[in-house]
């Protein structure tokens, strides 16, 4: 089929507008992210999911994982469709991470452009890997997915990294500049706290890994350009494969052209070799070699469905190794002791499913830990073991779940964290405090301490007080009055543990016994009117 003429100054046009068009996607995505914050309301009004829900890789493996169909995420088809009409124009055009890739080659200059891809069967076999966990219900899309990893780094390094650094150069200013200096950076920063700056100072466990693995992606284009792109990205892959079965694409480059390799070399995903053939695969629809082929005989292309073939580009070795690979990954999990014992300290946000379906829809995108008031939830590391890195747990030694916040569900993009009303919320247990009495003032010391009662936020005091008589180090009698837990109406929300005035450990701490999601967690029932203890001993 030959390719149609048409005059170059349309495609220029064209490219154009896949710049604006990048430009506008990328500053559309950062404004999402920063409404992702806290702003003092318990509604976010914005999609700031909405990145996720469009992702084809996070959908097709959060339903296999799950079994089910998720409507949330329902919006992925859109995004197929498009794929089908016009190729993989989705990593061209409109996702942020390859803007901001693109964005860095004028510090990351390399000149290997239009040199073969170095993996080429690589974000394939990732791709075929996720796929083959998934329908075994192990979840893993969201260590590779562009999105989820970028958000990550976003939420828990880079944000909170750009508020310390504006809080330390606005409190140089106020404390050592002059007045006039002063007239102008306080309401600059009144601005940035308005519209830009995180609500407030927040900590996460794992800020230097999440941005040690975005900074990796992008000194990678000191290698080659779209490294992560071209040999790693399983999403580039499938939509890549929906590009293969599609409909557009981009043609042309024949023996005519003689010596010439522009095309060829310009190309930033690799996807024109020295034959001048094009991978429909790694095209991404940017227009370079359209508006600067000197002959003008590469086009855009209508072509019959199907047509170019619809394999994944493997070998059979590979295919069946990674098949294998990916396929014992859940039996041998699942015979570790932290099946049969999970750890007490993962403590889950209120809404969230139960454990393996949790984890099955969990795609690590942070917009829940981004979200929380309290810094509360943490990106796990192993403490849920691997399929569970950099889900959110919470740490209550470092914040505390809001008992009047409902965010975290708001934000979630899979339903992974349920959308709970407020009264829903208020009755939700995601956990229990215990007091250690080796280390809490009025039992170790008979030191009089009553700050966990006071920050016990349920109508019906969770947080109680036996009023006793203790003799302290001098012998004399001191009264008191010792803390004791309601197990009825304590809801694990982690304040005490939090509030605590203890340096280091606290002397209370919450554990995720007795939570809801997990009926055979309940905590032993007081016996009553019984004389035998629990289990009738």
């Amino acid at each position: 089929m030959s390719t149609p003429v048409v005059p170059i100054q349309r495609y220029r046009w064209l490219r154009r507008a896949r710049v604006v068009m990048q430009l506008g996607c990328l500053l559309l995505f950062l404004w999402l992210f920063s409404k992702t914050d806290y702003d003092g309301s318990d509604t976010i009004d914005y999609a700031v999911n909405l990145l996720f829900r469009i992702d084809p890789l996070l959908a097709l493996c959060t339903m296999l994982a799950a079994r089910a169909f998720i409507l949330l995420m329902a919006p992925a088809l859109v995004v197929v469709g498009l794929s089908l009409l016009f190729g993989r124009f989705f990593c061209g055009w409109i996702c942020p991470l390859g803007s901001l890739l693109d964005g860095t080659q004028s510090l990351l200059k390399n000149s290997r452009s239009g040199h073969p891809t170095l993996f080429p069967s690589l974000a394939a076999t990732i791709l075929l890997a996720v796929l083959v966990a998934a329908a075994l219900q192990l979840p893993l899309a969201g260590y590779v997915d562009p999105f989820s990893i970028l958000v990550r780094a976003l939420a828990q390094a880079v944000y909170p990294a750009l508020h310390n650094l504006a809080e330390w150069f606005f409190t140089f200013t106020y404390q050592q500049a002059p007045p006039w200096v002063n007239a102008l950076t306080e309401p600059l920063y009144a601005f940035l706290k308005a519209h830009v700056l995180p609500f407030q100072r927040k900590y996460f466990d794992l800020a230097l890994l999440s941005m040690a693995v975005l900074l990796a992606i992008v000194s990678a284009e000191a290698v080659q350009r779209r490294f992560f792109c071209r040999n790693l990205c399983p999403l580039g892959a499938l939509l890549g494969w929906f590009a293969r079965l599609g409909v557009t694409g981009v043609a042309g480059g024949t023996e005519a052209c003689g010596s010439c390799r522009l095309c060829s070399r310009i190309c930033r995903m690799g996807a024109i070799d020295e034959q001048r053939h094009i991978n429909p695969n790694s095209c991404i629809l940017c227009m370079d070699c359209l508006v600067q082929c000197p002959r003008q005989v590469i086009g855009l292309q209508m072509q019959a469905p199907g047509r170019r073939g619809a394999g994944l580009s493997l070998s059979r070795r590979r295919f069946i190794g990674t098949v294998l690979l990916a396929g014992a990954l859940p039996p041998v999990l699942g015979v570790r002791r932290l099946t049969a014992a999970p750890n007490p300290e993962l403590i889950r946000p209120p809404g969230a499913l139960a454990e393996d379906a949790f984890l099955q829809r969990c795609v690590r995108c942070a917009e829940c830990i981004q979200v929380c008031i309290g810094n509360g939830l943490q990106p796990s590391l192993l403490e849920g073991g691997v399929e569970g890195l950099f889900a959110p747990r919470l740490v209550a030694r470092t914040g505390y779940c809001e008992f009047n916040c409902t965010l975290c569900g708001q934000v979630c993009p899979t339903g992974a964290i349920r959308v709970l009303s407020l009264e829903e919320k208020h009755r939700s247990k995601i956990g229990h405090a215990w007091f250690d009495k080796d280390r809490c003032l009025p039992y170790a010391k008979g030191v009089p301490c009553i700050v966990c009662e006071e920050h016990c936020p349920t109508p019906d005091k969770a947080i109680r007080f036996r009023e006793v008589v203790v003799v302290d180090d001098s012998g004399r009698d001191v009264p008191l009055h010792q803390p004791y837990i309601v197990d009825a109406f304590c809801i694990g929300c982690g304040i005490c543990e939090t509030k605590c005035p203890l340096p280091g450990r606290a002397a209370i701490f919450v554990t995720s016994d007795g939570e809801d999601r997990h009926p055979d967690r309940r905590l032993p029932a007081n016996p009553g009117g019984s004389s035998s203890g629990y289990g009738g001993y």
